[in-house]
């Protein structure tokens, strides 16, 4: 069931056809890819219904893309706008009653990633169209279902703009309708499915991340969960600052004690109603509504996009809702641990010592490192209430891992070679790339304390800071099989590059979400 209360995405439709003048009625523009020369040649290589194309308009397509510089490389686009009649009486031209915009659309190798991009540029290429058709993606090519997937999910999430709080013009929308034309089948029409599931989790994660956080808090994000869990028919539990404190999450009521907005913790869990039972897995996602660092404030420029630091729990959220939509055969369970680290008359200090949920103590060292508190309640109720067989936990955790791995990647820690394994190929698969870290056993000591069980940050830190958070959640995994995803790097983009859009990118909810299809 999809949430009826998430942003509608563009319309896709598959239809079973040829180029002709009757199967472009009422469209505007028509794109058709294109591909780099060959080696020992210099002209651009057509793909899937370029030659018809030509043919239909007229127009030597290869000449114009070589006067254009086209290049044919994935998301490369050139857009030629033909002219029609100045008066009635001069002679038709060939076109006059095809779409007036050709878009030539760089589809590299045709491989999924590079149609992904193709797709991405397609949308960027047609905002403000009503009707486009596309000979892209026909599942006619090498990769099947799998291109025609990749090139409508990469068209759907570059079609991704920013909700906007703006009195004045919002700019140009997608596309009304994009239409897939060639010989189609049913797994066609699959593939589009698939791809919108993806795509639409993707969209929540952005849309939660980039809702300012003058209206996102812990209780707004609580109530958005819910309302979103009760639509898809899944179960909800919230915590709220009473019953927090009743359990026993030190960590969340210590991070969000600063804040006017208190703290919540919430689960949704999905279970599937065909009677499979399959594997539990239980994603557990770091969800502060905004973070000042707390007395260990933040400078103001590293602060601004702080509001997308709950994007692991919207990410948690978004892959249990596509698990059900998606009806996979596993128990999923999504935990948003959820507060303001803010700076107030009663923020918690450094030096302070905190009893987490399980009764372990943590010694604070950097109110700036909250993340790893309010995961370390979390993980430990995971592993003590909702029995996982999987636990996997994603946060925007460590500037240390952008440091190391740039925005492009997230840094994966495992211990499990099944578990490593399977999420590096479904971040391959989705072009949302991981890159396995060490758990290196030796900066264990950094995390342990002299008046705690444990320090949170190292006293003299042996470097590695992504490390030392990892190797501080897993004190809190019990013996699970467990994965820890650093996206705080790839979480947020300064522009729009391919089928990443600018602010909040939505990264992980694709990958753990092919994860759980391709889970045994």
């Amino acid at each position: 069931m999809v949430p009826a209360s998430t942003r509608a995405l563009p319309e896709v439709v598959v239809e079973r056809g040829t180029l002709t003048p009757t199967a472009l009625e009422g469209t505007t523009a028509l794109a058709v890819p294109v591909a780099p020369p060959v080696e020992g040649e210099t002209e651009l290589q057509p793909r899937s219904g370029t030659a018809d194309a030509a043919a239909l308009y007229g127009v030597d397509l290869a000449e114009v893309a070589e006067r254009a510089g086209a290049t044919g490389v994935a998301g490369d686009t050139w857009t030629l706008h033909l002219p029609r009649r100045l008066v009635a009486t001069a002679s038709a031209f060939p076109w006059e009653s095809l779409p007036e915009r050709l878009v030539l659309v760089g589809v590299g190798d045709g491989s999924p990633g590079d149609l992904r991009r193709a797709g991405a540029a397609l949308a960027r290429a047609t905002r403000g169209v009503g009707r486009v058709v596309t000979t892209l993606g026909s599942p006619g090519g090498p990769h099947g279902h799998e291109g025609a997937r990749a090139l409508v999910e990469g068209y759907l999430l570059g079609s991704y703009r920013i909700p906007t709080f703006a009195t004045g013009g919002a700019g140009k929308d997608p596309a009304g309708t994009l239409v897939l034309l060639g010989r189609h089948t049913d797994r066609s029409a699959a593939a589009v499915r698939d791809a919108q599931v993806a795509a639409r989790a993707t969209w929540l994660v952005r849309d939660l991340a980039n809702t300012p956080s003058s209206t996102k808090d812990p209780a707004w994000m609580a109530e958005r969960a819910g309302e979103l869990a009760a639509e898809a028919g899944l179960v909800t539990q919230v915590f709220d600052p009473e019953a927090l404190e009743a359990e026993g999450f030190g960590g969340i009521l210590a991070v969000g004690a600063g804040s006017a907005r208190t703290p919540r913790l919430v689960t949704v869990s999905y279970t599937p109603t065909d009677g499979r039972t399959g594997r539990h897995v239980v994603v557990v996602g770091k969800g502060i509504t905004f973070d000042t660092g707390g007395l260990s404030i933040k400078p103001r420029e590293p602060m601004v996009a702080m509001k997308t630091d709950m994007a692991g729990a919207a990410v948690a959220l978004a892959t249990v809702l596509a698990a059900a939509e998606a009806g996979v055969g596993h128990r999923v369970t999504a935990v948003l641990p959820l507060a303001e680290n803010h700076v107030g008359a009663s923020s918690y200090r450094p030096g302070d010592v905190l009893t987490v949920r399980g009764g372990r103590t943590v010694e604070v060292a950097n109110t700036d490192a909250e993340g790893r508190l309010v995961l370390a309640d979390a993980l430990a109720y995971a592993d003590e209430v909702l029995d996982p067989d999987v636990l996997i936990d994603v946060a925007t955790l460590t500037g240390a891992a952008t440091l190391g791995l740039g925005q492009g990647h997230a840094a994966l820690y495992c211990a499990d070679p099944a578990l490593l394994g399977a999420l590096e190929a479904a971040g391959t698969t989705t072009g949302e790339r991981v890159w396995h870290m060490p758990l290196v056993e030796e900066y264990l000591p950094a995390v342990r304390s002299p008046i705690a069980d444990l320090r949170h940050v190292p006293a003299q830190s042996p470097g590695g800071g992504s490390i030392t958070a990892a190797l501080f959640l897993r004190e809190f995994t019990g013996s699970r099989t467990w994965a820890h995803l650093d996206i705080a790097g790839p979480a947020r983009s300064g522009k729009d590059r391919h089928e990443v859009t600018e602010g909040a990118t939505g990264f992980g909810a694709r990958l753990l979400l092919e994860y759980l299809q391709t889970l045994a």
